[in-house]
This record gives structure tokens, C-alpha cells and sequence, in this order.
């Protein structure tokens, strides 16, 4: 978000987990990120998510931009796995 910043939220590490998940930079304001689902398995914590991309015709705007999601979870002291799905 060149120009400005989100606001931070608060987030106590004691008993939360934050993961934050980045696509990298975009050239315009047509993407998003989404997360599709967050669930336990075993001896992980899976996060899938899938990115939107423009459809030709939509209104968007030239400029870079940095899609991202913030995921804030009780803590279950466990590897968390990232799942990119297809678009």
C-alpha cells in the first residue's frame, strides 16, 4: 500500500499465531488474495489460499500493489503449511 500503512493490529504471541501471506508485487489493483480455508490435520495447520486475478474488461487501476492476508489463530504449537491454490 505505497503511501500508506494498515494499521497494526494487536496480536498477544502468548497465546496467538500470526501468519502473514505475501503473493509479491502486482502491476495493478485488480488482484486479491483469499483465504479458502484454514484447518488441523495431524501434525500440522494447513492454510490454503487462492489468488483472484483480473478478468479482461475490469475496472482496475496501473499500479504496484502488494496483495497479503493476515491470519491470526489460537496458538497450537504446530507447523503451519501454506497451500497455493490455482487461480
Amino acid at each position: 500500500m505505497p503511501g500508506r500503512a494498515p494499521p497494526t493490529p494487536e496480536i498477544d504471541f502468548r497465546h496467538d499465531e500470526a501468519v502473514l501471506v505475501g503473493s509479491g508485487p502486482r502491476s495493478s489493483t485488480g488482484y486479491d488474495l483469499r483465504v479458502v480455508r484454514v484447518e488441523e490435520r495431524g501434525d500440522t495447520v494447513d492454510v490454503r489460499v487462492r489468488e483472484r486475478t483480473p478478468s479482461l474488461g475490469e475496472p482496475t487501476e496501473a499500479r504496484l500493489t502488494y496483495p497479503y492476508r493476515l491470519i491470526v489463530f489460537k496458538r497450537i504449537d504446530k507447523p503451519v503449511h501454506v497451500i497455493w491454490e490455482g487461480r
